[in-house]
């Protein structure tokens, strides 16, 4: 091969090295992984994520809104990176979830994250705005929150859990979802990677803060350790009663026993049962359950007052006015174990919703 045509190969060799070398620094970005895909150091094509993500919804029909006087996705996409959470403020485990939350928006805010708290209601009380705006205020959110009364942002993700959030890119697609608690530094490293893909597109040269959030005062609970499940009192659903007639509207008079079998729901005195509580009628009215479990937690309201009187296992470990339609904390324990739980209802007047555990 003689001089002439060595030259020429060689200069087309160093011009597709010089051409590789530019198309690869034009797509220079941190690829967003998310569910059970891994970072390839590339970015990812609005048209690959079409194909791999579902697209976000935007907020259906609004019921109102706290920290904000409206928001949209769509009008933060292409801008943002958005967090959807769906809570709503009687239920722990969502409340086991905020201080994680505030701590992301206090960190990442002003590097391009947007939170929004979809709060749908699980009860009737909970639609009522002034209850969330105090839930809020009480809980120390920051971020935007909007009311979805009617259950139609939630239908148009298709959603069935408290909490649930889901991580919304730059590009307007789901790249991550997480339901329920915990996986907190999973999730929180899925939002530095958005941001980090946000920062490339739009051509910033801000670093997105590393490390992951310790809030303080963080409620934990341990998976490993058994249990009760959910024990609700309306009508619809107190599957677990084991006094009266389950599944019943309409008002009947009970008993407790001595001796409760652990996870079954007894009422003693008279109660009327509704579709989502079940309200007592007598003075000296009481609960029994026996759980299993460290934390128990009581949904529940007065119109008028109800003083309550709790025993664990026998002994008397509190007393509380129940007024306010919210989550009252009956009993905090060091260690998970099997105990008799007794509530003492001085008047009538009282609406239990739910029992949860932790």
């Amino acid at each position: 091969m003689n001089n002439k045509y060595r030259n020429i190969i060689l200069a087309l060799f160093l011009i597709a090295i010089a051409g590789s070398i530019v198309y690869l620094q034009s797509r220079k970005s941190f690829r967003f992984s998310g569910n059970n895909t891994e970072s390839t150091g590339v970015a990812i094509s609005k048209e690959a994520k079409a194909k791999k993500y579902k697209p976000a919804q935007e907020i259906s029909t609004p019921d109102g809104f706290v920290n904000t006087d409206s928001i949209s996705i769509g009008e933060l996409i292409g801008k943002k990176v958005i967090l959807v959470d769906f809570w709503t403020y009687s239920c722990i485990n969502c409340q086991r979830t905020t201080p994680y939350l505030n701590a992301w928006y206090e960190k990442y805010h002003d590097q391009g994250l947007e939170i929004i708290g979809l709060h749908t209601p699980e009860f009737e009380f909970e639609k009522d705005y002034n209850n969330v705006k105090a839930a809020v205020e009480k809980f120390g959110i920051k971020f935007p929150v909007v009311l979805d009364n009617d259950y139609s942002t939630w239908a148009a993700y298709r959603n069935q859990y408290w909490p649930r959030k889901y991580l919304i890119d730059i590009d307007g697609y789901i790249v991550y979802d997480h339901i329920g608690e915990g996986a907190y530094d999973e999730t929180e490293a899925k939002i530095q990677e958005a941001l980090r893909e946000r920062e490339a597109i739009l051509g910033m040269q801000d670093e997105i803060k590393g490390g992951i959030v310790t809030p303080d005062n963080v409620m934990t609970t341990d998976a490993r350790s058994p249990q009760s499940p959910e024990i609700y009192f309306g009508s619809d659903r107190n599957n677990y009663l084991g006094s009266g007639i389950k599944n019943i509207s309409g008002t009947q008079k009970m008993s407790t026993p001595d001796k409760p079998k652990t996870n079954v729901l007894y009422l003693g005195g008279t109660w009327s049962f509704s579709e989502e509580f079940a309200e007592n009628k007598s003075n000296n009215a009481s609960i029994k359950f026996r759980y299993q479990g460290k934390n128990v937690y009581f949904v529940a309201g007065s119109e008028t007052g109800s003083k309550i009187k709790i025993y664990k296992d026998g002994n008397l470990v509190g007393e509380q006015e129940v007024r306010d339609h919210t989550l009252y904390h009956l009993i905090e324990d060091t260690a998970y174990g099997e105990h008799t739980l007794e509530i003492i209802i001085e008047s009538p007047g009282l609406r239990a919703y739910t029992f949860t555990f932790g």
